[in-house]
């Protein structure tokens, strides 16, 4: 862990004026982070060096492409994953050397998941899915029923609250994976191409929604996606790129040795106009 990140979190500015962590940290704060695989006796690097800084009560975009190292630095800034170095730091707490016990109560008290896949229980319904995470919390029955149909009722579900995942949409059950990532509420929320399975009008939705809850419930949100919908409604984006932090002109160069058809499709990735065509050619009717 490196003194400077230490230093930007905690302190004030050098010249004496208020440095921006003196009104509260940020939300997250990632210094120099790799996290390197081992496979087959190889060194599989996923993260190289990098460097973000993401603000309290924000909705922030993650893009990049498949193999950029998305879905890693999530899980590391999540806890669900150890850097192999760096440093991460959410609301000013360096979490990277933290034990697997303390790591979990952090989660249970901070941070929701949102997962493109949803994760809820079959078996369970939508009301029971929301509670089992204020069960595993220790809230007592009353409060915990209370908050469970409060959080359904943020996402506009208290209708379905007795239906089972099977006898819900898609829209209805990623609804129902955002309630449950409130049950704890959490500081910040992550999201995993929470959009992926989604027609573009659930898309907007969904997207609306984690607006919504984001203005309303005073939570930081960083969302990874491919979906081009979302640059309507984060308040910025950030690119990955290789492993590493890229301005948006660097994201949208080919890979090196890229053909002239992999060049135009990399000029053309995560447009509008690309997400539309793909929308047309599979589009249902709205499922929210």
């Amino acid at each position: 862990m490196t003194s400077s990140l230490t230093d930007e979190v905690r302190a004030p500015a050098a010249n004496g004026t208020a440095h921006p962590a003196a009104q509260g940290p940020a939300a997250i704060q990632v210094e120099n982070l790799t996290r390197t695989y081992r496979m087959g006796g190889q060194d599989i690097p996923a993260l190289r060096g990098v460097n973000m800084h993401v603000p309290a009560g924000r909705f922030m975009a993650l893009k990049g492409r498949s193999g950029s190292g998305k879905t890693t630095l999530l899980n590391c800034i999540g806890g669900l994953d150890r850097p192999t170095s760096g440093a991460v730091a959410i609301f000013g707490e360096l979490i990277e050397n933290w034990n697997e016990r303390k790591l979990t109560m952090w989660r249970r008290q901070t941070v929701g998941f949102v997962f493109q896949s949803f994760g809820l229980m079959p078996s369970l319904s939508a009301y029971e899915n929301v509670e089992l995470m204020l069960r595993m919390a220790g809230v007592r029955g009353r409060e915990r029923r209370r908050h469970a149909v409060h959080c359904l009722d943020l996402v506009g579900l208290t209708k379905w609250m007795h239906h089972r995942p099977f006898e819900l949409s898609g829209g209805q059950q990623q609804r129902v994976a955002i309630a449950r990532s409130l049950a704890n509420s959490p500081r910040l929320i992550l999201a995993d191409e929470p959009t992926g399975e989604l027609d573009s009008q659930t898309a907007r939705e969904i997207l609306a929604l984690f607006q919504t809850i984001v203005r309303e419930q005073n939570v930081t949100l960083l969302m990874v996606t491919h979906d081009s919908l979302a640059d309507e409604y984060v308040d910025e984006i950030l690119y990955l790129r290789d492993g590493a932090i890229a301005d948006s002109s660097e994201y949208l160069l080919p890979p090196a040795g890229a053909s002239d058809a992999e060049a135009d499709a990399a000029a053309h990735a995560d447009t509008p106009a690309a997400t539309s065509r793909a929308d047309d050619a599979a589009a249902g009717p709205s499922s929210a």
